[in-house]
């Protein structure tokens, strides 16, 4: 059985972007600040994932496209970016701030369908003639899928962008450069798109606050569990089975992943395999695992996080985890977005309670 092959269409449109792209597992983490301009003149010219982009004015009609993530989304609503959605298509339903579902759920969705690639066709787009359209990744302007191309809606008199650490996931001629930003993804790649944004809708006294919460957060833990034994710390999405050759739930490894839990005081329990991990790892593999803590990842609503790591405890009862009952729970917050400082926190309780 091909484990694609399932009914959610998010889990099913995360097997299409695995089939499209690969299982890219971002490695390492990025170290320094965001920059934040002070201004910004317009026209703000500059080059995003080797296509120059214009914006005369702050762009005011925004189509925000799927692509499987709430990263984008997320950080126009922490930006108090709401009104210039014209609509949006990211969504999970679950997230690691309980208030996000809501204002996720109150942006317009332009009554836009999705198209068998699971994001937004090229008519629709056009017909909707939105002023800016924001992709996750470079994919999401391959016309191959049936998207609009960024060259056609440049035709149209509309500027699109992509998350620049995303330049090249989705697109077969990216530069060595954005090779190594996909694969280095970290706490600082959410926290740069947040001052990208700064920078096209002139809010960047709005984006550098923002950033400078978000980071605080996230070092008052490093500060607090500094010293601390690093515990070995194993991400699991069981609604994401179908990312998994042997049916066995996502193990998330490398880029955010790893930063997110080094920054709550442990190391990633795969930390330092190949890219292919999450696609390849087997059941061996995870019994044999040194696993102190357990995250379980929820991917949709209706998923039971800790029915599921009661069964994962079951299945693999020889883990520390097991034994000590030891286990937290996340969602949006591991991966690229603004909510990462929640999920540190949140797992720092776990990886190193009451120190």
């Amino acid at each position: 059985m091909n484990p694609c092959h399932v009914r959610r269409p998010l889990a099913a449109a995360l097997c299409a972007l695995m089939a499209l792209t690969g299982c890219g597992d971002p490695g390492g983490s990025v170290s320094g600040s965001a920059a934040v301009p002070t201004s910004s003149g317009y026209p703000l010219a500059f080059d995003n994932c080797g296509m120059k982009v214009t914006f005369q004015r702050p762009p005011q009609r925004v189509l925000i496209l799927n692509g499987t993530s709430v990263a984008e989304v997320e950080s126009f609503i922490m930006l108090g970016l709401d009104k210039s959605v014209l609509a949006n298509a990211q969504s999970y339903g679950v997230s690691d701030d309980p208030a996000m579902i809501g204002r996720i759920k109150a942006l317009p969705t332009g009554g836009l369908t999705m198209n068998k690639n699971f994001d937004v066709p090229a008519e629709q787009v056009l017909k909707l003639k939105p002023d800016l359209v924001v992709s996750t990744w470079s994919g999401g302007f391959d016309a191959k899928n049936g998207f609009a191309t960024r060259e056609q809606l440049a035709a149209a008199g509309i500027t699109s962008l992509v998350n620049p650490v995303n330049c090249a996931m989705g697109k077969p001629a990216a530069t060595e450069e954005e090779k190594r930003a996909y694969r280095n993804q970290s706490i600082n790649s959410s926290l740069e798109f947040i001052a990208l944004l700064g920078r096209v809708f002139d809010v960047q006294d709005r984006a550098a606050d923002l950033i400078g919460k978000l980071r605080a957060r996230v070092e008052a833990v490093r500060a607090r569990v500094a010293g601390r034994p690093a515990k070995k710390v194993l991400i699991a999405y069981p609604g994401m089975a179908m990312m998994n050759a042997n049916g066995l739930p996502a193990v998330m490894t490398g880029g955010i992943y790893d930063d997110v839990i080094k920054a709550a005081g442990g190391v990633n329990a795969f930390a330092g395999q190949s890219s292919d991990t999450t696609r390849t790892l087997n059941t061996e593999q995870l019994a044999t695992a040194q696993v102190d803590v357990l995250v379980v990842g929820q991917f949709t609503p209706d998923e039971q996080p800790e029915a599921e790591a009661a069964k994962l405890f079951a299945a693999y009862p020889h883990w520390a985890a097991s034994k000590s009952r030891t286990y937290a729970v996340v969602s949006d917050g591991v991966y690229l977005g603004p909510l990462n400082a929640v999920a540190v926190e949140k797992l720092s309780k776990v990886v190193h309670p009451g120190d």
